[in-house]
């Protein structure tokens, strides 16, 4: 419970950042009003959207003395009753806003956990981490948070523990100013992987929950057709990290300074063999290559901790898949596949071919192409490893006579 003293700062800083509360909702009659009343006696000001509700909760809900009420029929998801709830803010004046949902599970006063977060990071977008020691979770929500934040780190390099956790407080220009596709749960992952594609700061805090008997808890997430369409949302942001997302951030992270570090660390260490820097480099370029887009850097990341090599090169030297080097690669592997087949059954990308027998020559150019994807990936990995050994022998060579002074 609050202590007096906690109320008053949770009105200082929502005051002091211009924060209000957003409570989206459909059919929560059970819990939604004795959570908006929490909300409003701490002292923020709420807006409420009714997604659809048909049980009577939106007439309950009404009369409370919130900052604004929104309603519209038939339900169209959570992520869109958030998008013009946050539209609506803005409107409104706000620059912050906490989302809480509506089932219970969220404590609203752990908002001041939030708040002072944000004082710490200015224009950050912060997740309430939930503790879940002692709280009674399913399994198949344990592993849909886990498979969510595996994703997460994927798409924007990044770890967070609890991509799944609806507490959170968003930054509502830098937000509504991401191109978002979501309407429904896929929202609340699509969000915090553009938001991190901007750059836009996204920080953890924890947060304690309180889940109510089984019997109480109300949830509308459809396991198959959700969980369908958080599938095609990852397999968008997959595609979208390995074009432009993966790329950014990389740009944006790459500094003089964080260069000259990573060099230091990576090149012109002498604490690990020659032999084995160059063997990470063509193992990065021969990753970069096989036909396992979107697992480039990963898979390169995971193969040179299992061989004990340098990760950082490897996982660098696999962005030789970066979008101008794209049509050589595919074209590389396409005519280094060909190799394998006789001139009757090669690929040919003509017209007439493609008319005559289209399954067939699509299932040939496929299996040329991963095939060859494969041979040119290793061809390629051994040249740039016989390329960059001596390149490095010779680098440490330089550095090591700057470093030894010449004796008297």
């Amino acid at each position: 419970m609050l202590v007096p003293e906690e109320k008053a700062e949770i009105i200082r800083l929502s005051r002091q950042f211009r924060v209000c509360c957003v409570v989206p909702f459909f059919n929560n009659r059970q819990h939604v009003t004795q959570v908006l009343k929490q909300l409003l006696a701490l002292g923020f000001p709420v807006i409420a959207v009714s997604d659809g509700s048909t049980d009577g909760s939106a007439e309950e809900v009404q009369p409370l003395n919130l900052r604004a009420f929104l309603k519209y029929s038939p339900n169209r998801g959570k992520g869109y009753a958030l998008r013009l709830a946050f539209q609506k803010s803005l409107e409104l004046g706000y620059a912050y806003a906490i989302t809480v949902d509506a089932d219970g599970q969220h404590v609203p006063s752990e908002a001041l956990a939030l708040l002072k977060a944000l004082e710490a990071h200015p224009g950050a977008l912060v997740v309430g981490a939930r503790r879940m020691e002692g709280k009674e979770q399913s399994q198949a929500a344990g592993f849909a948070n886990r498979f969510s934040n595996f994703w997460f780190g994927v798409h924007a390099l990044q770890r967070l523990s609890d991509t799944q956790s609806g507490f959170r407080l968003y930054p509502l220009r830098a937000v509504t100013g991401l191109r978002l596709m979501g309407r429904r749960y896929e929202f609340e992952v699509e969000v915090l992987v553009k938001a991190a594609w901007r750059g836009i700061k996204i920080v953890e805090t924890p947060v304690d929950v309180c889940y109510p008997p089984r019997s109480e808890r109300v949830s509308f997430f459809r396991p198959g057709w959700d969980f369908f369409r958080i599938s095609l949302m990852n397999t968008y942001l997959t595609l979208g990290a390995l074009l432009y997302g993966h790329w950014v951030i990389l740009a944006r992270r790459l500094s003089w300074k964080s260069l000259t570090s990573f060099l230091r660390r990576h090149v012109f260490s002498r604490e690990e063999p020659v032999w084995k820097k160059a063997a990470s480099i063509g193992l990065g370029v021969c990753m970069g290559i096989v036909p396992v887009w979107g697992w480039q850097m990963l898979s390169a990341g995971i193969l040179a901790h299992m061989l004990k090599l340098n990760k950082g090169l490897a996982v660098i030297s696999s962005n030789i898949s970066m979008p101008p080097m794209l049509p050589f690669i595919i074209w590389g592997s396409v005519e280094t596949g060909a190799l394998f087949f006789p001139p009757e059954r090669r690929f040919k990308p003509r017209w007439e071919y493609l008319q005559a027998d289209p399954w067939q020559a699509l299932g040939a150019g496929g299996m040329q192409y991963v095939l060859g994807a494969v041979a040119l990936g290793i061809l390629a990995g051994l040249a740039a490893f016989v390329i960059s050994l001596p390149l490095l022998h010779l680098v440490r060579q330089k550095n090591w006579k700057k470093q030894v002074p010449p004796s008297a």
